[in-house]
């Protein structure tokens, strides 16, 4: 139930309004004077605050400043007499959700109350996606810690908080657009819209039409007003996908947006202001692309001013254990699948594996195996057969059966990891997903003493 405020220095007042309120399915607490307001304030929270403009020695302009100072999240409606409209209007300006000139009827003062509720009900669910959409996409959970993905990391916290045009390029795959995504979300402009397109996808006589939109009549078809994806990124962030494919007049386009901040809609003369950031990828080398003057050379120079190279996955070896993990566990909760862990020698393969579809394929590979394993254990013969050897199909028929326990799938997992990493085991812990202790634990419970390094 909503919890409301009322501040008034006329008892009558607040006795007619709480008892109207409360009648109306609200709880309702009241304050005299805007002393007693912001120390009520400052210990619990309320949805809405509803108080008077005139009061001493502190008024509402001052409960309502403080309000937004404590809680940005909650209303806050003015009530203000007819020769103080301006003062309304000020308070608005400073964040108030409304304000109603006294005297007001009840049913109308019922509405506003409705509407700010309502208002606020709904910049609350905006936050929650929000923080979602931020835990998603926060740089901690990128998967990765091989040093190049480290080294990503670094360079998108650096430029998150900056304007400037960002060019990720990578092959397909490896997740240029969650980058893009991370970028956003953890910019000034996360609050503001975050629009992607993929320009390979666009057909070329399209693409102007579709980023800067077009006025009526502008050519056959055109039977009414376009508004383009600049435009509706105003304020907030552009993503263009596989910017390589856009044809030389959309990117002629592109760059006196870069230079200028303008756009021009299709068959208008008139240029358009927008504020945009630009975010582009390619998994194409441009500068090759320019060799074959499929691509301007100014424009790239342009879009190249923050560079990020998304490394393949088959450059990064190391993250394969956690990004099989972390996708085990997605895909367990997707299927309701009780299915502990991947064995070794499955792990062994699937790090063995070059991977020329990068992160998205070997989603879809543990995808794949997830739902189709009879087993609480991923082993081989629940792979594609393309990421199987000759050899490894044929093991791969009676490897379940031989290594029968979960103890003995760990032990030779944990035993391989520890190889890798020359017994480095803060390291094996840290792929393991487990601590030093309960890696050592283990160790002594196998019978084996920790190997020198």
């Amino acid at each position: 139930m909503p919890e409301i405020l009322l501040v008034d220095d006329e008892k009558s007042v607040r006795t007619t309004l709480s008892m109207f309120l409360t009648k109306a399915g609200y709880n309702i607490e009241e304050s005299s004077n805007g002393q007693d307001a912001i120390e009520k304030i400052n210990q619990k929270f309320y949805d809405l605050i509803i108080t008077d403009l005139k009061m001493k020695p502190i008024d509402g302009m001052e409960v309502l400043k403080k309000s937004k100072e404590i809680n940005p999240m909650t209303e806050v409606i003015v009530m203000t007499a007819y020769g103080t409209v301006a003062s309304g209007v000020e308070a608005m300006k400073l964040g108030a959700y409304d304000y109603i000139l006294k005297p007001f009827k009840n049913d109308e003062f019922l509405i506003l109350v409705s509407k700010a509720l309502e208002h606020k009900h709904l910049l609350t669910e905006v936050e929650k996606l929000q923080e979602g959409l931020k835990e998603k996409y926060k740089f901690e959970n990128i998967v990765g810690n091989s040093q190049k993905m480290l080294d990503v990391i670094s360079m998108v916290s650096k430029v998150a908080p900056m304007d400037s045009t960002v060019l990720i390029s990578g092959e397909s795959g490896t997740g240029k657009e969650l980058i893009a995504n991370a970028i956003h979300i953890n910019s000034k402009r996360k609050n503001r819209s975050f629009v992607t397109i993929n320009c390979g996808a666009i057909p070329e006589h399209l693409q102007e039409s579709e980023l800067f939109g077009h006025i009526r009549g502008a050519f056959t078809g055109a039977v009414r007003d376009k508004v383009g994806l600049f435009q509706e990124a105003n304020g907030g962030t552009l993503f263009l996908d596989e910017i390589g494919e856009t044809a030389l007049s959309t990117q002629v386009k592109l760059l006196r947006f870069l230079q200028d901040g303008e756009i021009r809609r299709v068959g208008e003369n008139e240029p358009l202001r927008v504020n945009v950031r630009l975010l582009v990828a390619t998994n194409k080398n441009l500068e090759e692309e320019i060799e074959k003057n499929n691509f301007r050379e100014d424009l790239f120079y342009r879009i190249n001013v923050i560079p990020i190279r998304m490394p393949p996955l088959r450059e990064r070896k190391d993250d394969v254990p956690l990004l099989v993990n972390h996708f085990l566990e997605k895909f367990k909760k997707k299927t309701n699948k009780k299915i502990e862990e991947v064995s070794p020698d499955a792990m062994s393969i699937l790090s063995g594996y070059n991977w020329p579809g990068n992160v998205r394929e070997l989603e879809n590979v543990l995808e794949r195996s997830v739902i189709l394993s009879n087993h609480n254990v991923i082993t081989p013969e629940d792979l594609p057969d393309s990421l199987l050897t000759s050899e490894n199909k044929i093991k791969s028929k009676n490897t379940f059966e031989e290594e029968c326990t979960l103890e003995k799938l760990n032990k030779k997992y944990i035993l391989r990891i520890l190889d890798n990493y020359s017994w480095n085991q803060k390291k094996a812990s840290s792929i393991l997903g487990i601590s030093t202790t309960t890696l050592w634990r283990k160790l002594k419970s196998y019978g084996i003493e920790p190997k020198k390094r």
